[in-house]
């Protein structure tokens, strides 16, 4: 379950906000609309008039870190976001400790990363406390535990995707709360919609076999499929057998040799499927193996 990337998209937009509704952010708006090289003179310029400005100090952070608009260059990310950490900035001190857990712009430290995730946390900002949980869970101490579900409840408020995921396990799994699987299937579900792959697999499987929500392979079936089209291998393998079997799905063994193909190709074998789908012929095997590539360019 310990992940700790978060994708930029997301992660900026909880590292930056409009400074107000009264006067509009023009360098988070240039940000938003792909506009990096404004976003960066925009914000250079705040900077040079307020030498305070935490949200453009964050700004310049992000776009250093992610090479937008400038070439990347984690070090030049990590002293803008620790510039405006120390003026109390809650989302550079959660962009400073993903930085130090994975050793971007700055040694490796661990501990420094938990101690800036936990300033962030406490300043309510919900990648800091999804990513907290994370470290928190991986301790083993239900102590732990119980804070991590916590800060996973707040993280999962603020439709962090992978928080909503996570917190779905651990209420599957009953750990370190009662054992509910409608509220896992619920958290899966809001994952789902907020573009998690991985909850999408997950309120799939859920679906397929009725737990914790009324059985639908039809469902299950379309949920496979977006996370399939994702590059998710085990939603690519359970599609494959869905389309094998006919079951949520017409039977199309062809389409689901394209699928299978693609997840083995990922290291998801399966004999099951194997055996399914040995009476392809050639020529279906040629246009599985087409569609697979098609399916591998699109992405």
């Amino acid at each position: 379950m310990r992940r700790f990337a978060i994708a930029g998209a997301l992660l900026v937009a909880w590292l930056v906000g409009p400074a107000s509704a009264a006067e509009p952010d023009r360098a988070y708006g240039a940000f938003q609309r792909g506009l990096y090289q404004t976003a960066f003179r925009e914000a250079t310029l705040r900077v040079e008039k307020n030498k305070n400005d935490a949200a453009a100090m964050t700004l310049l952070g992000e776009l250093y870190n992610q090479g937008l608009g400038v070439p990347a260059d984690p070090k030049k990310a990590a002293e803008w976001y620790r510039l405006a950490a120390d003026r109390g900035d809650a989302h550079a001190l959660a962009a400073l400790g993903l930085m130090a857990l994975d050793g971007r712009g700055m040694e490796k430290n661990p501990a420094q990363g938990r101690a800036w995730l936990e300033q962030a946390a406490a300043k309510g900002n919900p990648i800091a406390s999804h990513n907290l949980a994370l470290l928190l869970i991986s301790s083993g101490a239900d102590e732990d535990l119980k804070k991590a579900v916590g800060l996973l409840r707040k993280a999962a408020e603020a439709e962090i995707p992978d928080a909503q995921h996570a917190l779905g396990v651990l209420y599957l799994k009953g750990r370190g709360v009662e054992r509910n699987a409608s509220e896992a299937a619920r958290l899966f579900e809001r994952a789902a919609k907020n573009g998690s792959s991985v909850g999408e697999v997950e309120y799939a499987i859920l679906l397929f076999n009725g737990e914790g929500v009324p059985a639908s392979e039809a469902q299950a079936a379309r949920y496979f499929r977006r996370a399939a089209a994702k590059g998710n291998a085990i939603a690519q393998n359970r599609l494959a057998r869905l389309l094998a079997a006919g079951r949520g799905v017409p039977q199309d063994k062809v389409d689901a040799a394209a699928w299978h193909i693609l997840a083995a190709a990922q290291g998801l074998k399966d004999a099951w499927l194997d055996n399914a789908l040995k009476d392809l012929t050639p020529e279906e095997r040629k246009r599985a193996e087409k569609l697979a590539a098609e399916r591998l360019g699109m992405r």
